[in-house]
């Protein structure tokens, strides 16, 4: 019969799977959003064309987050509330259907962060329970 302390390992490696395509996904959604937003969905606003330069910041942790980086996690986990503040500011300050896409982002946001918090912690228990049985 399995012991207890056995149940975290088989599930957090699968979790800590999950969390990264669902950082991942997350991640390209936005990317494309942003650049599908600016780009041809709200290109006649003034500055809306420069406005998808907002992407390519989004574009540096990709290669970081496929590659299990755990420091790639940490950070994007604070530069994804800058847009997070901006998907508020314009889902309240836009017209429709602008202010649609600003609460796409907003929810994307939300679910990046989720899926990099939980990463990290997962990545960590899984470290530590690894370590407490080698012990």
């Amino acid at each position: 019969m399995p012991h207890f302390s056995e149940s975290p390992q088989i599930i957090a490696p699968r979790a800590v799977e999950i969390t990264r395509w669902m950082a991942v996904a997350s991640l390209l959604g936005l990317i494309v959003l942003s650049l599908i937003w600016e780009l041809w969905l709200a290109p006649l606003r003034p500055g809306g064309t420069l406005l998808a330069l907002k992407a390519l910041p989004l574009c540096i942790p990709l290669s970081g987050l496929l590659k299990h980086r755990m420091y790639t996690y940490r950070w994007v986990s604070l530069l994804i509330w800058l847009y997070f503040t901006e998907a508020v500011v314009r889902a309240y300050g836009d017209h429709a259907p602008s202010n649609y896409f600003a609460m796409i982002e907003l929810l994307l946001c939300l679910s990046l962060f989720t899926a990099c918090a939980l990463h990290v912690r997962l990545r960590f228990a899984s470290l530590n329970n690894s370590n407490a049985n080698h012990d």
